[in-house]
């Protein structure tokens, strides 16, 4: 349990002024985070803060005495969801329930530093709690806005469910996320130190980014083999390649399984290792006097991360798995080592010479 607050989200400030006091904001926050990441590197973590059980379900009410409005707390709500549906890990799921053993307090006696906007307590294994200033606080720079509060909301405001997701990041582990001087990665994470106001680029982002995510599956991995690993991420991607017969007779059938998975690093914490389902790979095919072929796709294997193709062996040839770089994904291109299949002897009718190669899959 934490003896202090840890994780507030504050006030927006100007691009360049945010970039004068980066520096001593960084400073300010090393008790509380691991070493700083690199501008556009993957968030950094909370120090000395525990993670919890996988997947694990935290239920959190509304403190008695202390609950938000309506708005307020649809927009909380909303930032839960948005939080379960965008955390593409087994990090921590937020569902409210009247006995849950968190809560979330709105108002009273915050226990924010003076300029937070909003905080929160991390109780792992089992709980955290969660604390919003109220509408219309005054702080020394103005008079606190809620966007939500108002029926048409004004530049100057603050998207309570942006803020409210900020915070459940908090909660997973996340620490604020380290900016170029000039602000220009901002969107690369929704867990800042200067929460935007309303119109802001970022003021209202209401899922996870790319770099928040990329921390919470390094810590918690990924949700199931076939979830995406963030681009924030640039990882080694192992391709393996068996065959079910090395030296098949004439016209055997061969099944070729390729097995794809992340390199297993120890700076890849849990995607080490980790399985990869429903992506592109491709088999080639080489003769002993030719170039390489593309066979095609390989198909969906028998267990994750496996891939397979199936074909007649008639002749000797070396084959290769290939798996591209995709676009939309932190994972680097990869090719399997070379197998041949050493199509030695046959047995009913022989042919009177190798028939040629031809394109397309299942040969």
């Amino acid at each position: 349990m934490n003896a202090t607050p840890i994780g507030g989200r504050r006030r927006g400030r100007p691009w360049w002024l945010v970039a004068a006091l980066i520096g001593a904001a960084a400073t300010a926050i090393t008790p509380l985070l691991a070493p700083v990441a690199l501008a556009h590197g993957p968030d950094p973590v909370l120090s000395g803060e525990a993670l919890y059980p996988l997947s694990k379900n935290l239920q959190f009410q509304w403190r008695t005495g202390t609950v938000p409005p309506s708005a307020m707390r649809s927009a909380i709500l909303a930032a839960a969801v948005d939080s379960n549906e965008s955390r593409l890990s087994r990090s921590p799921v937020f569902t409210y329930d009247s006995g849950g053993p968190s809560f979330v307090q709105y108002g009273g006696d915050v226990v924010c530093g003076v300029n937070g906007l909003a905080c929160m307590r991390r109780d792992e294994p089992d709980a955290f709690r969660m604390y919003f200033r109220e509408q219309g606080h005054v702080f020394d720079w103005g008079t606190l806005k809620w966007c939500q509060m108002y029926s048409t909301a004004p530049n100057g405001c603050y998207d309570a469910e942006n803020v409210a997701l900020d915070e459940f990041g908090h909660v997973h582990i996340l620490g604020h996320h380290i900016n170029q001087a000039d602000q220009s990665d901002y969107t690369d994470a929704v867990v800042q130190t200067y929460s935007r106001t309303k119109p802001s680029t970022g003021w209202d982002a209401h899922v996870l980014a790319r770099c928040d995510v990329a921390t919470l599956q390094r810590k918690y991995g990924v949700l199931t083999a076939s979830t995406r690993v963030s681009t924030c991420l640039d990882l080694i991607s192992i391709v393996t390649l068996v065959a079910s017969d090395v030296s098949p007779r004439y016209d055997q059938p061969v099944t070729l399984t390729a097995t794809l998975e992340i390199s297993d690093r120890d700076a890849y914490e849990r995607l080490g290792g980790q399985n990869l389902s429903e992506r592109v790979v491709r088999l080639e095919r080489k003769t002993l006097s030719g170039t390489w072929t593309d066979l095609g796709l390989m198909a969906a294997g028998p267990s994750a991360g496996t891939y397979v193709y199936s074909l007649a062996a008639r002749y000797t040839a070396d084959f290769r798995a290939v798996f591209a770089k995709p676009s939309g994904e932190g994972l680097r291109a990869g090719t399997s080592a070379v197998i041949r299949i050493d199509v030695s002897s046959c047995s009913g009718i022989c042919p009177m010479s190798s028939p040629p190669a031809q394109a397309g899959s299942f040969q």
